[in-house]
């Protein structure tokens, strides 16, 4: 091997029943590089990168991993660890209730004799919280930090094991821009000390900005590696190699705009935190019309979902001081989310896997869920109705899967996302808040929801849409309103509206 290669992973195939996850990948990382592993879902990334941290034993998948120059048969994690890898999930793996440094030296204590040397592992963590650029207090629990700096102890948690090579598993996913950029910053400095990065993402802006090298899996082969030095790396070369055609537009027209009178409208709406008694929205007043797409951006706890909870029948018991909701010309204030649901409001959570879906239910389940009214035949539920409804969403919004009795959790994440979709259309909603619909999903099936969105539109319903990442909400809104710190800052047109006026509006408030 090469000694300028930390790793090579060669003719690795791994085969789960029923499917061939990889097939013979080829997949060489430099010493000192940041390398990105992009593809659609379910292309093979996070089981390749599986089979490297050990996840995915020796023996339950052909080919070699070389590391280090050796041919290495990982069991489990902790033989990777012991050689210097470390990988970091995007749902991370931290105690909330723990402090700081239990975090970072959980599983490989510092010992004096036969306990734990308490004293040096502050002392050793407060350095590891250097590295990384987080200046806390290392007893404080993990919990009261935000999930940017969340990653940051994760990133210290695995600099305390010196390793050598760092696998990032989407890592700005749930991270606004600020932490996002401070992230991709201090990967630059991992490089610059010598540590060997490997990043999976479907964020191409943030791959093509930070990449030395870029490989591309498609269904579970390796389709090309791009170096940033001598190689086409535009988005439009890595989406064409990432979903084998052309997609011309990121983010398609809508081939007729038909925008009606007001549909829904919050009027003045003043909510407070019960546990804090901390106002966390300010007088909020916006509309949406019919047949429109309204985007509502921020930065990160700006009050975007706070505000879509707050008027979706308030599932978390925020006090709502003043204001109210005008669907259809007629002021409502929602008891609960049936309520809501009756009157017509549908809400796609941001988090579909903890309360948008019931991963260990089928599609079928999942589907029908929100309007099992629809389907009772006297006192039971119509089983023959529901598959016919079932299969009929599953087709209309291309829910790959060989059946609707396939069980949720091993879809891909775009894939839960349509059936999360499915769910609510079915519903049959006026208005629907999509709050983080493209997170964690590729390419191409962002490009699927957003037809799916303009399809919707065009029928006559309205959209409101959170989104954390810029681009998107520019690309799809028809019009768009800015919060900040719990106030709305500003509202601009979808043609006139810029990154810079955006962000100018994002970072103040009244």
């Amino acid at each position: 091997m090469d000694n300028n290669y930390i790793l090579e992973m060669k003719n690795i195939t791994k085969e789960f029943p029923g499917v061939k996850a990889l097939s013979n990948v080829n997949f060489k990382v430099r010493r000192g590089e940041i390398h990105c592993l992009v593809g659609e879902n379910g292309a093979g990334k996070s089981t390749l990168m599986k089979v490297l941290s050990g996840v995915w034993k020796y023996g339950t998948y052909t080919g070699d991993i070389v590391y280090e120059g050796e041919v290495q048969k990982f069991h489990n994690i902790a033989d990777s660890e012991a050689k210097g890898i470390a990988i970091i999930y995007q749902e991370l793996a931290l105690f909330p209730e723990l402090p700081i440094y239990e975090n970072i030296y959980f599983g490989h204590e510092i010992m004096n004799g036969k306990q734990i040397d308490w004293n040096e592992t502050i002392v050793q963590s407060k350095k590891m919280l250097d590295k990384v650029r987080l200046h806390v207090d290392p007893s404080i629990p993990i919990k009261r930090l935000n999930t940017g700096n969340q990653q940051l102890v994760e990133i210290a948690k695995a600099l305390s094991k010196n390793c050598k090579l760092i696998i990032f598993d989407e890592p700005t996913s749930s991270l606004n821009e600020d932490d996002s950029q401070n992230l991709l910053k201090l990967m630059r400095e991992l490089k610059e000390s010598g540590i060997t990065c490997i990043m999976i993402s479907h964020k191409l802006r943030e791959v093509t900005a930070i990449a030395d090298t870029i490989t591309v899996l498609r269904d579970g082969s390796t389709i090309c590696s791009l170096d940033a030095k001598k190689d086409d790396i535009s988005e439009a070369n890595i989406i064409r190699n990432m979903v084998g055609r052309t997609i011309d537009d990121v983010y398609p027209k809508r081939t007729e705009k038909k925008i009606g009178d007001v549909m829904f409208e919050i009027k003045h709406l003043t909510v407070e935190d019960p546990n804090t008694g901390r106002e966390i929205l300010h007088d909020v007043n916006l509309n949406v019309r019919r047949g429109e797409i309204v985007g509502l951006q921020g930065l990160m706890g700006a009050g975007r979902t706070e505000c879509a909870l707050s008027i979706f029948g308030n599932p978390y018991n925020y006090k709502i001081k003043s204001g109210e909701v005008v669907m259809d010309g007629k002021s409502h204030f929602f008891k609960n989310p049936h309520d809501a649901i009756e009157h017509g409001l549908a809400y796609v959570t941001e988090d579909r896997k903890g309360n948008g879906l019931v991963l260990i239910q089928d599609i079928r389940y999942n589907i029908t869920l929100a309007n099992l009214d629809a389907l009772v035949q006297g006192v039971i539920i119509d089983e023959n109705k529901e598959i016919v409804v079932a299969n009929r969403y599953k087709d209309e919004i291309n829910i790959k899967a060989p059946s609707i009795e396939q069980k949720t959790v091993n879809l891909s994440g775009g894939n839960q996302q349509k059936v999360q979709i499915a769910k609510w259309l079915f519903v049959a909603p006026k208005v629907l808040i999509l709050d983080e619909p493209t997170r964690g999903i590729d390419v191409g099936a962002k490009y699927e929801i957003y037809s799916l969105m303009n399809k919707m539109v065009e029928e006559g319903m309205s959209i409101i849409m959170i989104s954390s990442e810029l681009p998107e909400v520019l690309g799809m809104s028809d019009r768009l309103y800015v919060m900040s710190e719990g106030h709305i800052t500003g509202e601009l047109d979808g043609a006139e509206a810029t990154e810079e006026k955006v962000m100018k509006m994002a970072i103040n408030s009244n």
